[in-house]
């Protein structure tokens, strides 16, 4: 049999622009992967029933705790952070089992169409998606549930769509102030190692969470931390589950090792990746996101834009979401011609608007591998592609956002 195959398997769009120097991957994920994770990855592959990986596992699960701010397990997976959403569903609930989710953007929204298809009953609180989580009224809605149906509360901790942040601590008192028993779940896919996370000091029984945001790395592993409300919740639940039940990876884990095969080479980039974080101390990464994003937020400013977020308190560190200005005839300039355009001839990737913000809102993510200078040709690069398209903006946004960098305390 003859076979036909293409001239190219791998043509690397983007990445490879000629004379265009090196790709501006500005999108709020997956984020800059820096050299010294991408040089882990590239070590020969090891035996992960041997003893140098389980060496290399325990350190690891070690580790990647105090990121997550927690002295319990936490559980990884070969997976995207979907894979981690329906982990931290199968593992502590039943079928049928009523489940609030708070719906302040399209990731929240995701999670409860996977809640659905898992033959959960989801309770969707439909969110303002410029103001962000409102833990009050949670709390009423906790209250109202005098027989405890309600078996868990999900909500999204920085919402990639929006650009805002929750106040998990917020939503944990409305379950202490309601005396409610259910389980807090979390998903922290775009905050985990670039916004402060306290899963132990916050009450937090599952926190979901992905490689390829702040911890600086590609998709591909995926997280459970757990509580020890939410181990003996996994010990009662009889959902369907076997590659993602916690139960024989809490027991291998002990030793090192996995029950299925770990994404070995990714984990070597962890490894690395976990090293950077603490090098520059965890207090350290926090505070440089909410710079950059306080410049950003300056330039926008500067140039007559909108931020998405109009909550001051939800601001995220990781991205900031820009709305388009309206035309005379009550449109907005189009986001992703802007976005075309800052690809095509900037080489630059910026975010998409996601479901109901498409084509009005553009992201600018500025997490992970970054500092001032990355940032700047940032909002350099987004200033010219406003000029090309057209958009009426002021002069001065990249001008705005040095003087934040330079005097960050005022």
């Amino acid at each position: 049999m003859q076979r036909d195959f293409p001239q190219a398997i791998n043509p690397r769009v983007g990445l490879n622009r000629v004379g265009q120097g090196r790709h501006f991957l500005q999108i709020p994920g997956p984020s800059n992967v820096p050299d010294r994770v991408l040089r882990s990855i590239d070590f020969p592959t090891i035996d992960h029933r041997g003893p140098e990986f389980q060496q290399l596992g325990l350190k690891i699960l070690e580790a990647i705790r105090p990121v997550f701010g927690t002295r319990n397990p936490v559980v990884i997976y070969p997976s995207s952070g979907t894979g981690a959403w329906e982990a931290a569903l199968v593992n502590v609930l039943n079928p049928g089992d009523h489940v609030l989710m708070y719906e302040a953007g399209h990731f929240a929204a995701l999670w409860k169409r996977l809640a659905d298809r898992m033959g959960l009953k989801p309770e969707v609180m439909e969110g303002d998606w410029r103001q962000g989580v409102d833990a009050n009224q949670i709390e009423d809605r906790l209250r109202q549930d005098t027989s405890h149906s309600i078996k868990a509360v999900c909500v999204v901790h920085n919402e990639t769509s929006t650009g805002l942040t929750a106040d998990i601590p917020a939503v944990r008192a409305a379950l202490d102030n309601a005396k409610h028993p259910a389980l807090l779940l979390v998903d922290t896919i775009s905050s985990l190692g670039s916004v402060d996370f306290q899963h132990d000091e916050w009450g937090v029984d599952v926190t979901v969470s992905g490689s390829q945001k702040g911890l600086m790395l590609p998709p591909g592993i995926a997280f459970n931390a757990v509580s020890d409300k939410a181990i003996a919740a996994s010990r009662s639940s009889v959902m369907s589950k076997s590659y993602w039940a916690w139960d024989e990876i809490l027991v291998a884990n002990e030793k090192g090792f996995w029950p299925s095969t770990p994404s070995t080479n990714l984990l070597y980039g962890l490894a690395e990746a976990l090293d950077m974080l603490y090098e520059e101390g965890l207090d350290n990464v926090f505070r440089r996101h909410i710079r950059h994003a306080k410049a950003t937020r300056a330039a926008v400013e500067a140039w007559g834009l909108e931020v998405l977020c109009q909550n001051p308190k939800g601001y995220s560190p990781v991205l900031t979401a820009v709305v388009m200005p309206q035309k005379p005839d009550g449109s907005h300039f189009d986001a992703d011609a802007l976005r075309r355009t800052a690809l095509e001839r900037f080489n630059m990737s910026l975010g998409t608007g996601l479901s109901k913000l498409a084509g009005w809102v553009f992201r600018i993510g500025h997490l992970g591998d970054f500092n001032d200078l990355s940032l700047l040709g940032t909002l350099a690069g987004v200033e010219m592609a406003l000029q090309v398209n057209g958009v009426p903006i002021k002069q001065g946004g990249v001008q705005a956002a040095m003087n934040v960098l330079v005097n960050p305390t005022e």
